[in-house]
């Protein structure tokens, strides 16, 4: 069963309607979920570019082999583990902030409310 049962009409001029359909789709939303997106207080992001998939795969592929070189690292004693650590801690946080920043729907400052 539907969840949503309370339709609403609004009246856009062509101009509008061609951009309310342009921006849902750049964000990959269909209207109605960016209208809802909208209303909760968050503007979708775009779909990031083809780029910037295989760039977070190398970032986390060059993650994963710190990750190896530190396991082996800590076994032998070889490295300023503490150092690596905080290099390693970094970049995980670098990622996070690089989808954060992104991927994900940015919220609206809501001053009227």
């Amino acid at each position: 069963m539907r969840k949503r049962t309370v339709p609403i009409q609004v009246f856009l001029s062509e101009k509008e309607s061609e951009n309310l359909k342009r921006v849902a789709t750049k964000s990959g939303y269909s209207i109605s979920a960016y209208i809802r997106s909208l209303l909760d207080g968050y503007i979708p992001q775009p779909i990031p570019p083809p780029d910037y998939y295989s760039m977070m795969n190398e970032l986390r592929a060059v993650g994963n082999n710190m990750n190896q070189i530190a396991q082996k690292a800590h076994v032998l004693n070889v490295i300023d583990v503490k150092r690596y650590d905080e290099a390693y801690a970094t970049l995980k946080v670098a990622l996070v902030d690089i989808v954060n920043e992104v991927k994900l729907p940015r919220k609206i400052d809501r001053k009227l409310e």
